[in-house]
């Protein structure tokens, strides 16, 4: 399971559900099922623990345990199939967000800058939107909008640019056609840095990553009993953002609401702080270095 996906802050993000013997939990992430054999370490025989993942290759590592259930599912729609289960409300639901370590190591998915490979960066092979049409098929203003929105990418004009003048001379199927076509604007030196930020912003376009999170927060007060945990991580500043304002003031902008009294209406309090993984978790796991976890509990 490890060599699927190594978990990121793992003690400190199951010791923030709070864990209740008897509770009812969600791993909405479950990829290499690590979070998830640590949950159901804690839990008694009367606990459930409910895991969603939409990555197929993700099912092999399904957990023998008559207290698991683990459905194949975007965890968009967590209420829906909790519901099916004939659960309403849970104690606790924990999410690791990003690309598994799987994911970046099996070349022919495309997440990776590391590999030449078709251009798909789907986590769900069922889904449609792959980066090929992303690349071939966009309009510079809207590619130059993804890549600023999702990438930060500070010349994001020049990259959209670039990618329509390439493939007016034909298709860009690969990584590496990607790459060449950006030409002038990826110094072998820096190519990594460059990249990094324009194949996340492609990624979480074909994935539509803020959509999903945003509609998984607004779904959690109802999913949620009161004195429910929420254990998340995030890898990105855009993520960490919506999780950090949606925690403080049940919104994804703006100022929290107020009653006639001035009483703030939130559905979560924050439990401590931002937590981040320790250097010696970052030696033996490079990928954590940019890992953030927020914990709050359902008023």
């Amino acid at each position: 399971m490890s060599e699927y996906h190594n978990p990121v802050l793992l003690k400190e993000t199951v010791d923030g559900l709070a864990i209740k013997p008897d509770g009812v939990y969600v791993d909405v992430t479950f990829g290499g099922g690590g979070h998830s054999k640590e949950i159901l370490s804690r839990l008694g025989s009367q606990g459930r623990l409910i895991a969603f993942d939409q990555d197929e290759d993700a099912l092999a590592n399904a957990l023998d345990d008559d207290r698991f259930t683990l459905i194949h599912e975007n965890f968009r729609f967590i209420k829906r199939f909790l519901r099916f289960e004939g659960v309403k409300q849970v104690d606790g639901v924990l999410g690791d967000f990003g690309v598994s370590s799987h994911q970046f190591d099996v070349a022919e998915r495309g997440f990776s800058t590391r590999f030449d490979a078709g251009l798909d960066m789907r986590m769900s092979k069922r889904s449609e939107l792959s980066a090929y049409q992303v690349v071939n098929e966009y309009s510079e203003e809207d590619l130059r909008t993804v890549l600023r929105m999702y990438g930060e990418v500070k010349n994001a004009g020049a990259v959209a640019r670039a990618i329509v003048a390439h493939r007016e001379k034909g298709e860009i199927e690969t990584t590496d056609g990607l790459k060449k076509a950006m030409g002038r604007l990826l110094p072998a030196h820096k190519e990594q840095k460059i990249l990094a930020p324009i194949y996340q912003a492609i990624r979480i376009e074909v994935n539509q990553e803020i959509e999903v999170l945003k509609e998984f927060l607004m779904q959690m007060p109802e999913v949620l009993k009161p004195g429910g945990r929420l254990s998340l991580i995030s890898y990105h500043s855009l993520e960490d953002r919506l999780v950090k304002n949606f925690i403080r003031s049940g919104k994804f902008e703006g100022e929290p609401e107020k009653d006639f009294y001035g009483n703030l209406l939130v559905p979560f309090k924050k439990v401590g702080g931002l937590i981040k993984p320790s250097a010696e978790e970052i030696a033996e796991n490079n990928r954590a270095r940019s890992a953030r976890l927020r914990i709050a509990e359902r008023l």
